[in-house]
């Protein structure tokens, strides 16, 4: 199970078989999820969002890998979702993504979140760097991903998905940017 997280203004928990309907609201979201994966943008009902979220809960604790919630401090109300990935699976790159609810976009809960998510992966995981692949049309992913701390390394190109912008923070960087 992953750990709690707390930042000023948000809880970063994992997720609960009770989040379904919160968690669709963000991940069935039109504006959120033509940037998703394949499998995620398939999930429409309640039940096709618990199996994931039962599938998110199967971690091992000690692991980076994980996938949080983002409820907001005040009114408890679930503004976003997490994930921490390695990429390729099995390897040593750990990856970074956020998704919010378009209700919360403008209010910096993805900085703040990601922020405190890549922290506590650096200090209490060991991580030395966390990447974020963002699609180059993305720009509030992209924005986000530099607000956090990230500089811009490469494009990658892929001849059935597309094109991908691949940003990057590594440990040392943390002191500069805390």
């Amino acid at each position: 199970m992953s750990p709690y997280i707390e930042t000023e203004r948000l809880v970063l928990r994992p997720w609960m078989q009770g989040d379904a309907e919160e968690a669709l609201s963000i991940y069935g979201s039109q504006q959120v999820s033509r940037w998703l994966t394949p499998d995620l943008r398939a999930v429409r009902t309640p039940e096709e969002m618990q199996t994931v979220l039962r599938r998110w809960s199967d971690v091992d604790d000690r692991s980076v890998v994980g996938h949080w919630a983002a409820r907001s401090r005040r009114d408890g109300a679930v503004v976003g979702g997490l994930s921490l990935q390695y990429a390729p699976p099995g390897g040593d790159s750990v990856t970074i993504t956020w998704q919010l609810a378009p209700t919360a976009w403008g209010n910096g809960y993805a900085t703040e979140a990601g922020a405190a998510l890549i922290r506590w992966a650096m200090h209490e995981r060991g991580v030395i760097e966390v990447f974020a692949v963002v699609q180059p049309d993305n720009e509030r992913a992209a924005a986000t991903a530099e607000r956090i701390g990230m500089e811009w390394i490469t494009e990658l190109g892929h001849l059935t998905q597309g094109r991908y912008q691949v940003y990057r923070i590594r440990h040392g960087d943390l002191d500069y940017h805390e």
